[in-house]
């Protein structure tokens, strides 16, 4: 089956507390990476978390560690990809498409958006 919501794709955040109230609901980010086993994403300036980085030596002298920001995974069903047209949130759709390519014939999943029926 075809992943909903892939790497790189342009989301937003559809559940929790409001940006008012100190929340990520409405705010869109690109997806960057996908975690399938846990059903999570991490989406880019969503869900910062500070993590306390022990400090070490790297190779060339410099010391590293100290505080450190960085997003955390949100489960897949709090966000929604963004309509390329609207820019608005919106459900995916497959479509099987026969796509003719150097005089051979192949059937094509193709993702689209439900609101606007445009390809994704």
């Amino acid at each position: 089956m075809g992943a909903k919501i892939k790497k790189g794709d342009l989301v937003e955040v559809i559940s929790g507390a409001t940006q008012e109230r100190g929340g990520y609901k409405g705010k869109q980010g690109h997806v960057l990476e996908v975690i399938k086993d846990s059903d999570r994403v991490i989406v880019e300036g969503v869900n910062y978390v500070k993590k306390h980085v022990r400090q070490g030596q790297s190779s060339r002298g410099t010391n590293e560690g100290g505080i450190e920001t960085h997003e955390a995974p949100i489960h897949i069903s709090n966000v929604a990809l963004v309509d390329p047209k609207t820019k608005k949130p919106t459900r995916v759709g497959f479509r099987v498409e026969e796509v003719e390519k150097n005089g051979v014939k192949k059937t094509v999943r193709v993702r689209y958006a439900k609101k606007s029926g445009k390809d994704l």
